[in-house]
């Protein structure tokens, strides 16, 4: 339930409509733009009169949210949320550019590829230090060594830094990491997500490789509801039949999600596509669709790669779409 108060209420008056509404055992979360101002009701609102509470000198409308997911519906939040994570900024109009290795492999590897990026125009690293793999046998990444490394990288760049966690265990290796990424299998690890709900850290949740919009939005629900506000949703491509590519990357999840809600929302045709060649013309597609960052895997030496070399571009051919994604952002903005 959303009630929408009338211009020139004041501080007063709503923060006593609040404590009112708090009495009924409701959370209550304020969002004030330059023209109206919306309380979002979020428990049993079955408690609430709708006829009393629109009644109310200072309310201008009460609707009911139709959708579950309530925090992240953008009926709650009007305007686009911002997230910040070591300087940088994605979301309502800032975009944001992660570059980086799909493994952190060695100390040399992730500062050499992260001073390219950076100088391409990157503002995020991205790396994995945890690597969550289909055989048991596969590089599982360097783990808490890895995380070593990406702090190296930092330092040494000053770029903030994104990498994946497997297990809730790990968390206080995450301490300086700017951005904890939940990957596409641990989307529904609902355990994980309170738990990182209840940190102040950006989280940047993948959608799953067959999940709905709605099922991602109601994932980014439960990072909200522990307090965590600070949610970036990334389309990575999801199982169909098709064979050809490594997964179906579904643009059209761009615009829709943008409609239903006020996160951010970052494309990766890395995972879409699992194609080099590919990842260009996607990376500017989801560009011209209006997302709000790409999310793009980046080796010095593909070939050799410990994982995913196929879909890494070099660093050459990454400056060569950094400036390809300049020039599609002038045209459409």
């Amino acid at each position: 339930m959303i009630a929408i108060l009338k211009h020139g209420t004041t501080q007063a008056q709503t923060e006593h409509l609040i404590a009112w509404l708090r009495n009924m055992d409701l959370d209550v979360h304020m969002s004030q733009g330059q023209e109206v101002t919306i309380l979002g009701l979020v428990g049993d609102t079955s408690r609430v009169d709708m006829e009393l509470l629109g009644s109310l000198d200072i309310v201008d409308s009460v609707k009911r949210v139709s959708e579950p997911f309530k925090q992240a519906n953008r009926k709650f939040h009007p305007c686009d949320t911002v997230v910040e994570a070591g300087g940088a900024r994605i979301g309502g109009g800032h975009f944001g550019v992660i570059a980086g290795p799909c493994s952190v492999e060695s100390e040399e590897q992730i500062i050499e590829v992260a001073t390219a990026v950076k100088a391409a125009g990157a503002t995020i690293l991205r790396g994995g230090a945890f690597k969550p793999r289909t055989s048991p046998y596969a590089f599982q990444g360097m783990k808490d060594k890895g995380i070593e490394l990406l702090m190296k990288a930092k330092k040494a760049t000053g770029l903030p830094v994104i990498t994946e966690i497997m297990n809730i265990r790990a968390l206080d290796l995450f301490e300086d990491v700017d951005i904890i990424q939940v990957g596409a299998r641990n989307m529904q690890n609902y355990d994980l997500l309170q738990e990182l709900g209840k940190t102040n850290k950006p989280i940047m949740l993948k959608r799953g490789l067959a999940n709905t919009l709605q099922e991602l939005l109601m994932s980014a629900e439960y990072i909200m509801s522990e307090g965590n506000e600070n949610v970036i949703l990334c389309e990575r491509g999801i199982r169909s039949f098709e064979t050809y590519t490594r997964n179906t990357l579904d643009l059209s999840a761009v615009p829709v999600l943008h409609e239903l809600t006020h996160l951010p929302v970052v494309v990766d045709p890395s995972h879409g596509t699992g194609k080099a060649k590919l990842v260009p013309p996607m990376a500017a597609a989801a560009v011209a669709a209006g997302a709000d960052g790409i999310m793009i895997e980046v080796h010095n030496n593909p070939s050799c790669a410990l994982c995913d070399g196929a879909q890494s571009l070099t660093p050459a051919q990454f400056s060569d779409l950094s400036l390809t994604i300049q020039k599609i952002r002038e045209a459409v903005r």
